[in-house]
């Protein structure tokens, strides 16, 4: 029988058909494309398939769950914003597009919006009430990260803890939950009592990755690093390709065995990043909305290094500047090497090869070892030449060769890519101030301070500059503020573990 699409009230039962049998069409499309990570060619078929599939939820979700599949974010809550007035009494639907706001958009107002679609439903929400609250929890934190004024950020702090406490009340077996409650309560500094709480989400869940990742920051943050150590390797033992770990334990190993065992560490991660692109060159999933071309990477004959990042450890969950900076990049770097030989691949795994270079770079600097530092830093460079953090790493192998003006320049041109970049600022003011410009070194710490006011490097160094100044009652402030924050301050911003549902 041929498909019936008018929609006159005489062919009402045949379409009612029509649209059975391709809904039956497009659900075995979705099981078997699916099943072959197919995701685009599926969106693109199920959205030829609205024009008959007006007020059909079904369709209109097997739709949004595609584009959320393949990458397409955006397109994907907009989907969801329909399917919610279709069905506005599922919580299903506005907790998978807080989700994605919460995830890879980092929109946080309208994930707090949908967040609270979900509460508001009340007990009709039935078990993902608490979700819902999660998620509104999870909003509330982001945001406090991203708020540049302290009052802000306490406000958004202290709202976070609550609604994320309310969602461990209403799901007191949810380690999920009870890991986010740790994680909050260590953002704000509370090391003790966000310890109780992660080994309480450990015994119900003992080989969670973030939740032992977040234990082992916990210890260092109280140095206690040989525990720290201790429990990173059981994590990296369980997730092995677990990049995010291997940054952390190098951090560690820096810190309580010195560079030449983190540089160890650092070849091991080289390995297992060109074996894990090798794994992604011959895989057969099609994902073509989430890769970007980007530079074939060269053979490197002799040394294969290593590979966290520099300086900016926020990868779990990023701020909204460092969201814009890194789309700037990108967009500047594509620029740069349109003439040079590209190679698709996920642009998660470039960016991640990058802080490989980079942090090599650092630990090569810290042994006084310039020239393989600078190799380093060029490897880096030839994957995202504009790259913030290439610029910085660049800058600090300058001022340790005594090139101050040359150092100078290089911070300010990665501050204009990363204007919120506040290990640039906190490297960026003391040179400032050694050629002279106290008043501007002064300015540039104070706004490092606002951005970030847990970085005990910041106010240390804004501390040496009111000194210079003379301003020895402030100087002594800011001491005192950076030997609190210090204290408490882990090898690895605590962000670096990711906020998501």
């Amino acid at each position: 029988m041929d498909a019936v699409i008018s929609r006159a009230p005489d062919q009402k039962d045949d379409r009612a058909v029509s649209l059975q049998d391709a809904s039956a069409v497009y659900d075995l499309l979705s099981i078997t494309l699916g099943r072959r990570g197919q995701y685009v060619m599926l969106s693109e078929c199920l959205e030829r398939a609205m024009k008959f599939a007006f007020g059909e939820f079904h369709l209109w979700y097997q739709l949004a769950l595609s584009m959320v599949a393949c990458g397409k974010s955006a397109y994907a809550v907009s989907v969801l914003r329909e399917c919610a007035k279709l069905r506005p009494a599922d919580p299903m639907v506005p907790l998978l597009a807080a989700k994605v706001c919460i995830g890879p958009l980092h929109w946080l107002e309208e994930g707090e919006r949908f967040a609270k679609m979900v509460i508001d439903l009340g007990e009709d929400a039935g078990e993902f009430l608490a979700k819902g609250y999660l998620a509104l929890g999870l909003t509330y934190s982001l945001q406090a990260t991203d708020a540049t004024l302290k009052c802000s950020q306490d406000t958004l702090h202290k709202k976070a803890l609550q609604t994320l406490e309310r969602a461990h009340q209403l799901a007191p077996e949810d380690h999920q939950i009870i890991l986010y409650v740790s994680l909050q309560l260590a953002l704000v500094r509370q090391i003790s009592d966000a310890i109780e709480h992660l080994q309480e989400a450990l015994k119900l869940c003992k080989d969670d990755m973030n939740s032992l990742h977040l234990l082992a920051l916990l210890f260092s943050a109280q140095k206690h690093y040989q525990h720290a150590l201790d429990v990173i390797n059981m994590a990296v033992a369980e997730y092995p390709e677990s990049f995010s770990l291997l940054f952390t334990k190098v951090k560690l190993e820096r810190v309580h065995e010195g560079p030449e065992e983190a540089l160890v560490t650092c070849r091991h991660m080289l390995r297992m990043w060109q074996m894990v692109y090798n794994f992604s060159q011959h895989s057969g999933s099609e994902k073509e909305s989430s890769v970007t071309e980007v530079p074939m990477i060269k053979k490197h004959n002799g040394m294969h290094l290593s590979l966290p990042d520099a300086h900016d450890t926020d990868s779990g969950s990023q701020r909204a500047s460092s969201v814009a900076a890194s789309r700037l990049e990108q967009a500047m770097s594509e620029v740069t090497m349109q003439n040079t030989a590209l190679r698709q691949g996920p642009m998660q795994l470039w960016t991640t090869l990058e802080q490989i270079w980079l942090q090599a770079a650092e630990l090569f600097m810290e042994q006084r070892h310039l020239k393989e530092a600078g190799f380093c830093i060029q490897e880096a460079a030839s994957l995202f030449p504009t790259s913030h953090t290439v610029l910085y790493m660049r800058g600090r192998l300058a001022e340790m060769k005594g090139s101050l003006e040359e150092a100078k320049q290089l911070y300010d041109e990665a501050l204009t890519v990363n204007p919120a970049g506040v290990e640039i600022m906190h490297s960026l003011g003391p040179i400032l101030s050694r050629l002279g410009r106290r008043s501007l070194a002064q300015k540039v710490l104070r706004d490092a301070v606002q951005i970030q006011n847990t970085n005990h490097q910041a106010w240390n160094s804004l501390g040496e500059v009111l000194q210079a100044q003379g301003k020895n009652e402030a100087a002594v402030e800011c001491f005192l503020t950076a030997l609190d924050l210090e204290s408490s301050s882990p090898v690895v911003p605590f962000t670096v573990i990711p906020r998501e549902l």
